[in-house]
């Protein structure tokens, strides 16, 4: 689907004339919702992913016509699907493919999911027009109780572990929390949730949400947290951001509306993320993460200190009973810790000692997924798309000798050399050894010995084969460790698929 290029004056839009679009519609229900607020309003929703499809049943559930949209024709028919059809109030019709751009101009809302860029669709254009263009993630904070506390978290890299650390320290409590966003489950379903329930039934003390730079392309207006967390900024995704600053920035945005305790944690130390939050600063009480006011880890004596006098938190975290692997995970829980103290709702560092020992990380996380009968630990790190990530994995892996699988499809660092896999030869050092593989395992490879790697490095072809080389390599109470530093499109549809293959190759020995 593309447009012609849009005029932004006075003159007519001149658009690409297009065939009909496919377009499914769907028979009236009479709607279970009693907060209808959208009610004669029409609801244009672009791409129709995890996120758009919850936003658009969100739309429904609040009494809208809705358009759902996306370019790809071979999408099959929501006509279905019955979360679609229990909500439809005023019909629903799919555009697939090449759209007529009175869809959008026309419509009351849209709303966009995370995956689609500003400069399809004429976005850029419509939000300059003042039309009302959201993300999926505004749309949802809009239709939610203002009660509701929502904790945000977001960074390059160990995102979903600390959302999901935090939400399990929540429920360790009793308290009624929603953990999700970017992880997988949309913020919409929460609002769904409450939407389509009565009011008098509504729990939701508080929602945990991993957010993604794509999904604060659009400003916010309703997503207001009481705490933000911007764990880390290193490169990743410059092809849609193009440059460090306009990442951070994006990242920043988290700070622009805040509520109650206004508790922000920051990287200490990185210059973009200090460049783009200063036009924030007054918004939040800011916090460290590596520095007072803030928090600081003694990795050796398994320790988390904190002090922000702002907010009257000074108290330490024992960090010795966790169970989850890597050290760079004591980092995860403490600013957990610190985040879940910040909002506020009755649990304090103190409590949060006891639910140390229970904390587990998401899937594909440094994620044990087997010992097998040799001895050999396998451990899933499929999550680790990236250089940083992987070297964080790495770090945390120190004392434990590992063979290390990297590969797959590498990310382009605009404006530098190389792909910067020579930073992970320090923390391969002492290890069993490397095994590349995919599309770029070949580059890998060769980057990591021109820079001096000490260890043996081997060169495979695709997953299994990388798998069975290690298996080869291992010796009893070794670890074989997938953490790629690559994103998985080489080879898988994700980095959750490229995970689960190499489980069931882990099991299969």
């Amino acid at each position: 689907m593309e447009l012609l290029p849009l005029n932004y004056g006075n003159k007519t839009l001149p658009l690409k004339s297009t065939p009909s679009p496919k377009i499914t519609c769907f028979r009236t229900i009479r709607a279970c919702s009693p907060r209808q607020d959208l009610k004669g309003r029409t609801v244009a929703v672009i791409g129709l992913g995890i996120s758009g499809k919850a936003a658009a049943r969100l739309a429904l559930a609040r009494g809208a016509s809705v358009v759902g949209i996306d370019q790809d024709e071979s999408l099959s028919s929501l006509e279905h699907d019955p979360s679609f059809m229990a909500l439809n109030s005023a019909g629903f019709k799919m555009v697939l493919g090449n759209i007529d751009w009175n869809l959008l101009n026309d419509a009351d809302v849209v709303v966009v999911s995370p995956g689609v860029p500003l400069e399809k669709y004429g976005l850029s254009y419509l939000l300059q027009s003042g039309k009302q263009v959201m993300s999926e993630l505004d749309f949802a904070a809009e239709a939610l109780p203002k009660s509701v506390k929502i904790l945000a978290v977001t960074g390059t890299n160990g995102k979903s572990t600390t959302v999901t650390f935090a939400g399990q320290m929540l429920n360790h409590f009793g308290i009624d929390t929603f953990v999700g966003g970017n992880l997988g489950t949309s913020l919409s379903e929460a609002a769904i949730q409450h939407v389509t329930s009565p009011a008098q039934e509504c729990k939701l003390k508080v929602a945990v949400v991993e957010v993604s730079s794509y999904q604060m392309a659009i400003p916010c207006v309703y997503f207001r947290p009481s705490v933000s967390v911007v764990l880390n900024l290193t490169p990743d995704h410059l092809e849609r951001h193009k440059t460090m600053l306009d990442y951070a920035e994006h990242k920043c945005r988290l700070f622009s509306h805040m509520t109650n305790a206004k508790l922000g944690l920051l990287s200490f130390g990185n210059q973009h993320l200090d460049e783009a939050v200063k036009k924030y600063w007054n918004k939040f009480n800011p916090a460290w993460i590596g520095a007072f006011p803030g928090l600081e880890i003694d990795t050796e004596a398994k320790i988390a200190t904190f002090k922000v006098p702002d907010i009257g938190i000074e108290s330490q975290l024992q960090l010795g009973s966790m169970r989850a692997m890597g050290k760079h995970n004591y980092f995860n829980a403490a600013v957990a810790a610190l985040s879940v103290a910040g909002l506020d709702v009755g649990v304090h560092i103190e409590d949060i000692n006891s639910t140390i020992e229970k904390l587990r990380p998401p899937p594909h996380r440094m994620q044990v997924v087997h010992k097998d009968i040799h001895g050999v630990t396998w451990v899933d790190d499929s999550k680790a798309t990236n250089v940083e990530a992987t070297y964080a994995g790495l770090m945390g892996l120190k004392g434990q000798k590992s063979v290390i699988l990297l590969g797959g499809l590498a990310k382009v660092l605009v404006g530098q050399a190389s792909n910067g896999f020579e930073e992970l030869i320090e923390p391969l050092t002492g290890h069993r050894c490397v095994i590349t593989f995919g599309a770029s395992g070949t580059m890998i490879h060769q980057q990591l010995s021109r820079n001096g790697l000490d260890i043996p490095c081997i060169q495979a072809t695709n997953l299994k084969d990388a798998v069975e080389q290690a298996r080869k390599m291992a010796k009893h109470g070794d670890a074989i460790v997938l953490s790629p530093a690559c994103a998985s499109f080489d080879e898988f549809g994700n980095f959750e698929h490229r995970g689960m293959v190499f489980r069931e190759l882990a099991l299969s020995s």
